[in-house]
């Protein structure tokens, strides 16, 4: 497939102070792309642009409201004259048994994960119109494999999912394109975060291979940044995420089985799980959300 040439393009990538994003801004400006970094963390997003190849900027942001991420995306034209790519990578997580859950953290992983990602779109459709570009949304294996204990990460990658699949339809007759990008479990704040939980980590373990690994970031990112440059309807951070698809129509069912064994087994240290968003991400949304009200 043709590979379009980042040099010069602009991109626009949420969640951009740490992971992932911070990642995939630094690969994409190492190929000559202008990139627009947003996020909640002003002094990580200042630190990312500073280490930048090429031009880049900043602009603080919750990714769920849509007042400001219109703003910001009329800023992010002005300042750069157009944009070529968005990445919706924001992102949150928080983990345990549904039943136990702290409905707040609950539905703040939709609000970031899922309303997040549409309000991104929104904003920056019209711009991405203009050049006929692409949309990229960050999923997971979580939209693939429904697990016990992520009610709400698979809920709002399941949706994100299906979200950027009835999206392409709308607009690929606009030139915009839009793609999916899988991960699998990947070495950042958010799954060490998770991590830190006992339970949480022993269960992870439990899950056949490849999926009991963490992956190291930089592979995965390269994917992307590929996918980026094909204008990929579907990109695998990890090789073998491809051929889940073949087989996911069978998964529920048997995880299913599978799970209950698993919860179980585990049901009596379940009530330690921790009921917050995990990780440094997490801890970054909250601690905003704080201030504001």
């Amino acid at each position: 497939m043709h590979r379009m040439d980042l040099e010069g393009q602009v991109a626009v990538i949420t969640g951009a102070a740490r992971g992932v994003g911070a990642l995939l801004a630094r690969k994409l400006s190492a190929r000559g792309a202008k990139v627009a970094l947003l996020g909640l963390e002003p002094e990580g997003l200042k630190e990312v642009s500073g280490r930048l190849h090429g031009e880049s900027d900043w602009w603080e942001v919750d990714v769920t409201d849509h007042q400001e991420m219109d703003r910001i995306a009329g800023e992010v034209k002005q300042r750069f004259g157009k944009v070529d790519v968005v990445v919706a990578n924001a992102g949150v997580a928080a983990g345990g048994p549904f039943a136990d859950s702290d409905p707040n953290a609950w539905r703040r992983v939709i609000e970031v994960n899922l309303i997040g990602s549409a309000v991104t779109g929104r904003a920056f459709l019209p711009t991405l119109t203009a050049s006929r570009g692409y949309f990229l949304q960050i999923a997971s294996l979580a939209a693939i494999t429904p697990a016990p204990l992520m009610t709400a990460y698979c809920a709002s990658k399941s949706g994100v999912e299906a979200f950027a699949h009835s999206l392409r339809s709308e607009v690929a007759h606009r030139g915009v394109r839009v793609g999916v990008a899988y991960l699998s479990w990947t070495d950042t704040d958010m799954v060490r975060g998770a991590d830190q939980d006992e339970v949480m980590r022993e269960l992870r373990g439990r899950l056949p291979w490849p999926a009991n690994r963490t992956y190291p970031p930089g592979p995965a990112v390269d994917r992307i940044v590929a996918g980026i440059e094909r204008r990929s309807a579907h990109v695998y951070g990890q090789w073998w995420l491809r051929g889940m698809q073949s087989v996911r129509g069978g998964l529920p069912s048997l995880i299913g089985l599978v799970g209950q064994r698993e919860v179980r087994r585990f049901e009596p240290r379940l009530a330690g799980v921790g009921k917050g968003l995990v990780g440094a991400g997490g801890a970054a949304d909250e601690a905003a959300r704080t201030e504001r009200s």
